[in-house]
């Protein structure tokens, strides 16, 4: 089975070919501030960021004939996860930013349907996006009936990292219960109680510990206070929630490697104090989902690009190794689980769901 994945980013298009599990073009098309400029919005990229795709095909002298064609899901309506075919009214919801935000991600089943429909025979999938909502009744109740809970999360990642973890010990995803915490420019802390995620967090714009370049959670009175000032307008709000924010607004980049450098080579205490705030407040969140799993836990998996720092996975250890038995796993696997997800569609051992 041929399989194209495409998977956008707001700074980058990834992309990659697959023969059944085996990669043989794997891209990462880097777009610079002044590439995308000119769009006003992020659904005018779709035309420019499909015609790299194809260049890219090109250029590796691979024929434009898939089997499938699957893309990393947008911020549609919630729902459960799985294995989506990419039908009109995700099309539709896409376009019409049902989930309120703008984001990248919802280009790749834009860009999937487009090429797919142009190959015969050739299907279009998204899966795992991260609006996949499997919580359970209480994590969905606030303390506000005027807005329940909701999760925006790494879906994707979190379950590939589960079913690679449980494949190594020789048992299923749906048979353990794992606390798992993916880190990169958000960070997104789930409880997964036999193959259902039951409680997450919205790691995009609004809950949970605060990250590279998310705010988190935040004193509500003193957001409320702050949006009523006439400091600011809304949209630089949002960008102090997201974008602007943790790390970013704190020390004034999101490179964690460059804070770590700072406190080692130059001693800067202040650079310390917050990186090891943000640590603190990731590590007191892992613990938080050890209630929703009543201290039952299989493992704590950790994943994500700061995985892969040795400063934080070890002062991690030290505050939550009492929990669980910790792994890491450092980076993303979407590529390839975007893919294995496609094959297992294609070869019949997984069926694909209707969005509705």
């Amino acid at each position: 089975m041929k399989i194209l994945v495409i998977n956008p980013g707001s700074t980058s298009t990834k992309m990659a070919v697959f023969d059944d599990e085996t990669p043989v073009l794997v891209r990462n098309i880097v777009h610079s501030p002044e590439e995308l400029a000119g769009f006003d919005d992020v659904i005018e990229q779709q035309d420019y960021r499909r015609q790299l795709v194809l260049d890219e095909l090109g250029k590796a002298d691979i024929a434009v004939s898939f089997d499938a064609v699957i893309g990393r899901g947008g911020l549609v309506k919630p729902l459960e996860g799985g294995v989506y075919e990419i039908n009109d009214l995700m099309i539709k919801d896409t376009h019409s930013g049902i989930a309120l935000h703008n984001h990248a991600c919802n280009l790749g089943c834009l860009i999937a349907h487009e090429i797919a429909a142009e190959i015969p025979g050739c299907r279009s999938f998204i899966a795992d996006p991260g609006v996949v909502d499997e919580l359970n009744e209480y994590a969905r109740i606030s303390g506000s009936p005027l807005m329940n809970r909701i999760c925006i999360w790494h879906a994707l990642n979190q379950r590939a990292i589960a079913r690679r973890y449980a494949a190594e010990i020789g048992k299923e995803y749906e048979d353990l219960n794992l606390i798992i915490c993916h880190m990169g420019g958000g960070i997104s802390i789930a409880a997964h109680d036999h193959g259902r995620a039951v409680d997450a967090n919205n790691a995009l714009d609004g809950e949970g510990p605060f990250s590279p370049e998310r705010a988190g959670s935040l004193p509500a009175s003193d957001l409320i206070r702050l949006c009523f000032s006439g400091k600011y307008t809304e949209k630089q709000l949002l960008k102090r929630i997201a974008g602007k924010a943790g790390l970013n607004a704190h020390l004034g980049t999101n490179n964690v490697k460059e804070i770590i450098q700072r406190i080692e080579d130059y001693g800067d205490t202040h650079a310390q104090l917050i990186l090891d705030a943000m640590i603190y407040h990731v590590a007191k969140n892992i613990a938080s989902e050890s209630a929703v799993l009543c201290g039952s836990i299989d493992a704590i998996l950790l994943t994500g690009g700061l995985a892969r720092s040795e400063y934080i996975v070890s002062r991690l250890r030290k505050r939550i190794g009492f929990l669980a038995p910790i792994r890491c796993f450092p980076g993303e696997d979407e590529m390839e689980a975007l893919a294995l997800n496609a094959l297992a569609v294609l070869r019949g051992k997984r069926k694909a769901k209707e969005y509705m």
